[in-house]
């Protein structure tokens, strides 16, 4: 053994083979580290298996490569060298490899109790409050809007709590739609009051042109022009007012049923239909002065008209 080992000494030169060795294991180990970094790099998490299969390939193919051109320093068999090296890690070792590579998260202890919901009583991430109306509501966001006002006035914005008002977000999408629903059956109103006026016109001016006759036996007599407005102003004065009785009356007959419904499908008693005594009497003059509108233009229509021509129309 000592003959051999003096042997390949003196017939090899074994410093140059070791620069040589080296050398080359320099520059094949940066060839694949630089190949390994590249396709970490290039590589996205969705072709991470395809991406192990590739990695193990190449890197397969740089160990015959280095077996080849070892051949230069002294006489290697690049298949025996294949067959001596062996990959450790299969296809989806290298895909889980890759993707802790390119992940940015820190898989530490404490992040990943943090992602199971631990949390420490005395350090709370976010608090939820259930008010129990909404007038308690309002009291807890004006305690944190003044807390927060007085935190931004301090100069510690860092302290300033951040809050979402789920139930106002909520409430505030019912109330847009409840408003538009407001808007659209207040514009039926509208056109429905316009046409009601345009119709009491009409009937006022067909029952000036009907009583002709009684109007010229009024001016006969000595009633004035200011008289025989105030006669068509009257009726439809009554017209609107028993109008607006009606409307009112039918509406508290309706609220019976409407109340019966409303309890049964909400399944309580403490919820109501109900028309307030002071908006009657708004709706009620509300009709008086739509009728009066009305009949503004006929009443003065008949003042205007002739008692001579008034008599003999008939």
């Amino acid at each position: 053994q000592q003959q051999l080992s003096e042997g390949i000494q003196n017939s090899m030169d074994l410093t140059a083979l070791q620069e040589q060795l080296s050398s080359l294991l320099k520059h094949y180990t940066n060839q694949l580290s630089h190949a390994v970094q590249t396709q970490i790099t290039s590589i996205m998490e969705q072709i991470a298996d395809q991406a192990g299969k590739n990695l193990e390939r190449s890197m397969q193919s740089m160990i015959r490569q280095m077996g080849a051109n070892m051949q230069q320093a002294f006489h290697v068999n690049p298949e025996v060298l294949m067959s001596a090296v062996e990959l450790r890690m299969n296809e989806q070792e290298l895909s889980e490899l890759l993707r802790s590579l390119m992940s940015r998260e820190d898989a530490s202890y404490d992040s990943n109790i943090r992602k199971l919901g631990y949390a420490e009583l005395n350090k709370p991430s976010q608090i939820a409050i259930y008010p129990k109306d909404f007038e308690s509501k309002a009291s807890v966001l004006d305690i944190l809007e003044t807390y927060n006002s007085r935190m931004e006035k301090d100069g510690t914005p860092e302290k300033v709590i951040r809050y979402t008002d789920v139930v106002g977000t909520l409430m505030s999408s019912v109330t847009d739609i409840i408003d538009t629903i407001s808007y659209v059956l207040i514009a039926f109103v509208a056109i429905s009051l316009v046409v009601s006026s345009i119709m009491i016109g009409v009937i006022t001016y067909i029952s000036v042109l009907e009583r002709k006759k009684e109007i010229g036996i009024l001016r006969a007599i000595g009633s004035s022009k200011r008289n025989i407005s105030q006669v068509f102003n009257a009726e439809t004065f009554i017209i609107g007012f028993c109008a607006g009785l009606i409307g009112i009356g039918l509406t508290l007959l309706l609220l019976i049923p409407g109340n019966a419904l409303i309890h049964a499908l909400a399944e309580r008693t403490d919820i109501n239909a109900s028309l307030p005594f002071l908006p009657g009497i708004v709706l009620i003059l509300l009709s008086i002065g739509l009728t009066l509108l009305g009949g503004l233009i006929p009443s003065k229509k008949a003042a205007k008209s002739d008692p001579v021509a008034a008599l003999r129309a008939e």
